[in-house]
Parts: structure tokens; sequence; C-alpha cells
């Protein structure tokens, strides 16, 4: 099964998760297309075969969730996701690729994936990474989480401030891919609060996202990461 710090949550099944496919191979987005069709709450609203259309498509469509290969014509998925944060940074992207380097999985996750998977990978842990992730949750397959970390822990480590016990409150609950508003009534504090923790957080780990914080949290044993 995958490594989820998310939340796998079926329970609002009545929801459609709306998902955009970006990928340069036609037979792959026709295979997804197709896998993806078999469940009730997901609907495959745009196809993309380069990083710019990818883009051009998520501002028309406004998809929920983008599936987003790495190896792409005129922009790659990294510069892809980097345009995306730029222009909405409330996209959620789970990329989709056959890469599993090291340095490419730490790549994406800087640029802000909230998920990772491996091509190949059992079609029920794709349903769960794009439910998780539409959740609010973020997600690596366990191989790709080994990668990440162990490229996380070959980087010297900055010098970096304590955190405060309410910080690490915050960054347990951000390990179980809880959104603000959740963490704000968990810990019953107002949510502009959580948002001042969470940027401290990140601040603190020198991390540019909740996903990259949470590997470098774990990394350094601040937090567990539950399988």
């Amino acid at each position: 099964m995958p490594m989820s710090y998310g939340k796998t949550q079926n329970s609002n099944m009545s929801e459609q998760i709306r998902i955009l496919l970006a990928d340069d191979h036609p037979v792959v987005r026709d295979g997804l297309a197709a896998i993806l069709g078999t469940q009730p709450d997901f609907e495959v609203v745009g196809e993309a075969g380069n990083g710019r259309y990818t883009i051009q498509l998520v501002s028309e469509l406004n998809p929920d969730i983008i599936l987003l290969d790495l190896e792409m014509p005129e922009m790659d998925g990294v510069e892809t996701l980097q345009a995306l944060r730029a222009t909405n940074p409330d996209v959620r992207v789970i990329v989709f690729t056959a890469f599993d380097t090291d340095e490419r999985i730490l790549t994406a996750v800087q640029a802000g994936a909230q998920g990772y998977l491996l091509k190949g990978v059992p079609r029920q842990d794709l349903f769960n990474a794009i439910r998780v992730v539409h959740n609010g949750g973020s997600l690596l397959q366990p191989v790709v989480a080994s990668k990440l970390l162990r490229q996380v822990s070959q980087e010297p480590d900055p010098p970096v401030e304590t955190l405060t016990p309410r910080e690490l409150e915050v960054l347990e609950l951000l390990a179980q891919g809880l959104q603000n508003k959740e963490i704000a009534a968990e810990l019953v504090i107002s949510e502009r609060t959580v948002k001042f923790h969470v940027s401290a957080i990140l601040n603190k780990l020198n991390a540019g996202n909740r996903t990259e914080a949470v590997a470098i949290a774990a990394q350094r044993g601040l937090i567990t990461l539950k399988p």
C-alpha cells in the first residue's frame, strides 16, 4: 500500500472529483481515462499532451486533480508544476510517471506535487491517491517516500530554529493530512492562527510546501510517517 499522510476517506463518494490527464502518450491517456471511468466519483474533464496545454486547460476547466507526467514536450512536468503554482497555488497535482530517480522526486515535491506515483502501480492505489489528495492530504508510494527521505538526508541540514510545542502539534496534524480548518477545530484555535503556525513551520524547516515539510520533519525524527 502507498504511504500516505493524508486521509483515505471514501465517505464523500457522491462528490465528483474532476480530473485532468497530462501525458504526452495518447495510449496512456486513453488507458487512464478508461480505468478512472470505472469509479462513480471520478470524472475525466480533459486531456493534455504537453505542459503548455496543461496550463491552458487548468485555467479553462479548473479541475480538482491533475495527473501529471514529468516527461512532456514544450514544458516538462516540473516546469508545468512551477508555472501552475505561480498562477493557481491551490491546484492539486499528483505526479504519475515512470521516473523514480531521487533527484526527480525531490524536485517534483519541491515544485509543489501533493502526490508521486510510479506508472505500474495497482489501480486501487491510484484511486486511493486521487481521493487522498482531493481530501487535502498528500501521498507517496513507499519506494518514492524512501527515495525522497534518502535524498533529503543526503543534503546538509541548514540551521533550523526549534519548533514550539504548538508548532509540533500542528506539524503532527499536517502529517495526518488535515487542512487548516480541521487543525483549527482539533486544537480549538482560529484558522488564522493555524496559517501563522504553518508558515512558521515551513520557514523553520526551510520547506517550500507542506509535503516537503512533512518529509523533512520525518527525516529529522520530529514525526513518524505511518503506512
